[in-house]
């Protein structure tokens, strides 16, 4: 239940990550409510899941998930697309996983 936990706060952090990018858009009631809502109930889950799992294993699990939306948000918000970019995601996600396996 606890990677269930898990996987669910790596989505509801992207979600508070979109509510930044709405929030930068245009600053209204909703698109708090997303940012700070989704922040709480990612932080709330990542805290139940750390309950069983370790500091490493959850926190590199939870940063992939974000990298990997980071990652959808550039298509989705058609951003630009360069090698740096790129190279950073993908050197991100090298990270997070020899983190996991050395956890």
């Amino acid at each position: 239940m606890d990677w269930i936990h898990l996987i669910i706060a790596g989505f509801m952090e992207i979600v508070g990550v979109i509510g930044i990018k709405r929030v930068a858009e245009k600053d209204n009631l909703f698109n708090n409510l997303i940012l700070i809502g989704g922040f709480i109930i990612s932080f709330s889950f990542l805290s139940s899941a750390m309950e069983t799992i370790d500091l490493s294993g959850a926190y590199s699990v939870w940063t992939g998930i974000g990298t990997v939306g980071a990652a959808v948000g550039v298509i989705l918000y058609k951003e630009e697309m360069n090698l740096f970019r790129v190279s950073c995601i993908f050197g991100n996600i090298a990270c997070v996983l020899a983190l996991r396996h050395l956890a």
